[in-house]
């Protein structure tokens, strides 16, 4: 998908662990550990708010948009 997560760079930037950030918004830490790495379909935007009250960032600074980065599914269709 050409849609990158870059949540691991804006946590280290702040000095958050993944830890406190999931606490605080009340996911669990696999969930928190899936949206890092960009396994999931999809995120509510109160959960992508909270996440960037937290961290005191904008979306834009958690996601971008990388076109030519495709996935498996979207290269059998």
């Amino acid at each position: 998908m050409p849609i990158i997560v870059r949540l691991d760079l804006m946590l280290a930037k702040r000095k958050v662990r993944s830890r406190e950030l999931a606490a605080h918004i009340g996911i669990t830490e696999q969930n928190l550990s899936l949206l890092k790495s960009g396994k999931v379909r999809g995120i509510r935007f109160e959960t992508l708010a909270l996440i960037c009250k937290f961290l005191q960032c904008q979306p834009g600074d958690l996601l971008e948009y990388e076109p030519g980065v495709e996935t498996e599914v979207e290269d059998l269709m």
